[in-house]
């Protein structure tokens, strides 16, 4: 397929332009055919964004390829029509709409609500910000047939998202993901979309407030999640200049725990972000301010979450005058095992749930407790459905990407809820004299050492689209047969569904969604994942080693071996794909 011309570029930019509502990205389109870049314009105008893991996710800008109102307005148009076709009773039901601290997401929100509530659909509103576990959590409360959070998580300050929710409080999988999607292509211009004015709708009763039972509901659930009744610890929290503060606080209070020491600067939603330069707290230097107001205050653990509250950082002291920051995978095996140890299960097999490129090593921590274990596709969707299909307990489901969720409360990641049970855990070590590095240390005497770190390579637009398409292609084509000095044992290709064992050239059915993933496991238990993300321009690539330790061996002696052979991997990989 030939790439459109100027004049086709142009044209597709002055229909666009009709369709805008908004003054500012109308005058930002003439700015663009002025300038009469045609790379600027295919990516603004060649392409519409499309569902990924999380929904739709992007730059804030003009045209299908960006995110603005006239997008909003021709998506919500799309979901709006699917809903009334696929869920029974979808117009009563209604949909949850909420948003974030982020440029223009009240703005979205609003715009969704009017698209939806002309459509007939019933609008539960948000009439401020909110954590995206809150708005999940209020689909199920409400009973609602679906529900939209307008937020872009721990991407840049630019970006926005537009995260879709099924009636079951999860998000969307297929085939509703292809089924919007399809909606919204026969919904063709924006201004074939009504968008009534927001106060008669309001006037008229079809656009309303979430009533405050639903987080009422949240928090006494949330607090039923508790295993632990200690309250001693003190933490110092970030809200990374979003939107998590007032839910923790609440909750927290709820519990009997201590106020946190919040960094002030962090604590309210600001979209410009002033203190990080980038809004995720897995970046490096962005709990500096948090850190340093733990050590003033000699607090016990860090938190931090991201700017949607859905994800939680966690730091704790190192035991030398500095602190340690958890890995997700720390975070999660910590947890789980905290939870199947103290909850009580006897009301069926309790079941935990990761994801292909988060750790091995809850694996052998369900084993020793008699539970199952769901490995799932990356994206928390999966681990929620994963979670809804079991016939008994769920206690938690994790990624190594910081997100987390306990019991059936929310079917998506939970920074809010996690907190509590995390700050639980570091009170009732605290209580018995132990340090959350010791109790961690302990864990990992008794399932072993596991090792992991991520790569990612950020290539933006349609042509760093193509070339991470052809790395996984390259991938696929003339896959390595060793990794670091260490045999390749078996490969794993989701996308085709088949794993094959090297020596035998066996072939075995995966069971997992078709997905564009490549799994490498090698010899003495290491493995490497390479994928593209679904919700940013990045090729993300995952390395894992494990070490058993040895009778009196010291931990920093298995974390060394661990660490050394993921350099190891990693530099053997990156190498060989021209990345290092």
């Amino acid at each position: 397929m030939t790439d459109p011309t100027l004049a086709q570029l142009t044209r597709a930019a002055r229909a666009w332009q009709q369709a805008d509502p908004d003054p500012a990205t109308r005058a930002e389109i003439d700015a663009l055919i002025s300038q009469g870049d045609p790379a600027v314009l295919r990516e603004c105008f060649g392409q519409r964004l499309q569902f990924g893991t999380a929904g739709i996710r992007g730059r804030m800008g003009p045209g299908p390829g960006q995110l603005n109102r006239a997008l909003i307005r021709q998506v919500t148009g799309g979901l709006g029509r699917y809903l009334l076709r696929e869920v029974q009773g979808a117009g009563e039901r209604g949909v949850v709409v909420g948003f974030d601290g982020r440029h223009n997401s009240r703005v979205f929100a609003e715009d969704a609500a009017r698209v939806l509530a002309g459509l007939g659909l019933r609008v539960h509103l948000f009439d401020d910000v909110v954590p995206t576990p809150v708005l999940a959590h209020a689909v199920t409360f409400l009973r609602a047939a679906g529900g939209v959070m307008v937020t872009a998580s721990h991407n840049p300050p630019a970006d926005n998202g537009y995260k879709v929710y099924w009636e079951n409080g999860a998000q969307i999988i297929a085939p509703h993901d292809a089924g919007i999607s399809a909606e919204i292509d026969a919904v063709g211009s924006p201004d074939g979309v009504d968008a009534p004015p927001l106060t008669p709708l309001v006037e008229a009763g079809r656009v309303g407030p979430v009533p405050g039972d639903a987080f009422n509901d949240y928090e006494r659930k949330v607090l039923g999640l508790r295993v632990h009744s200690e309250t001693g610890a003190l933490a110092v929290y970030s809200a990374m200049h979003g939107v998590g503060y007032a839910s923790l606080v609440r909750v927290l209070s709820g519990a009997g725990h201590r106020p946190v020491a919040s960094v002030r600067e962090q604590q309210e939603p600001d979209g410009d972000f002033p203190t990080v330069s980038f809004p995720n707290p897995e970046e490096p230097g962005a709990l500096d301010r948090a850190v340093s107001l733990a050590t003033a205050r000699g607090a016990d653990v860090v938190m931090a979450h991201d700017p949607d509250a859905d994800r939680l950082a966690v730091a704790i002291p190192d035991g030398r005058g500095g602190w340690q920051k958890l890995t997700g995978n720390e975070v999660g095996v910590l947890l789980a095992d905290d939870l199947l140890t103290h909850g009580d299960w006897r009301g069926g097999t309790p079941m935990v749930a990761t994801t292909i490129v988060s750790t091995s090593l809850l694996g052998r921590i369900a084993e020793a407790h008699g539970a199952v274990l769901a490995e799932t596709l990356t994206g928390f969707k999966w681990i929620a459905n994963a979670a809804l299909a079991h016939d008994g307990p769920f206690v938690l489901g994790f990624e190594e990407a910081l997100g987390y969720s306990a019991g059936p409360v929310v079917r998506d990641k939970d920074g809010v809820s996690t907190a509590l049970l995390f700050l639980d855990l570091v009170s009732w070590c605290k209580a018995r004299g132990v340090s959350l590095r010791s109790h961690l240390a302990a864990l990992y005497r008794r399932y072993g050492y596991a090792a992991s770190t991520q790569h990612s390579i950020k290539r933006p637009g349609l042509e760093g689209a193509d070339e991470i398409k052809a790395i996984m292609a390259g991938l696929r084509a003339d896959p390595p047969a060793s990794l670091g000095g260490r045999a390749v044992r078996r490969i794993r290709d989701i996308q085709t569904g088949q794993a094959r064992t090297l020596a035998t050239g066996a072939t075995a059915p995966i069971d997992l969604p078709r997905s564009n993933v490549l799994a490498f496991d090698l010899e003495g238990g290491s493995r490497v994942l390479a994928r593209p993300s679904g919700t940013e321009p990045k090729l993300k690539f995952y390395f894992e080693a494990t070490e058993q330790l040895r009778d009196g061996e010291p931990l920093a002696q298995a974390r060394a071996r661990a660490e050394a052979v993921i350099g190891e991997l990693e530099a053997d990989l990156l190498g060989r794909l021209g990345l290092a």
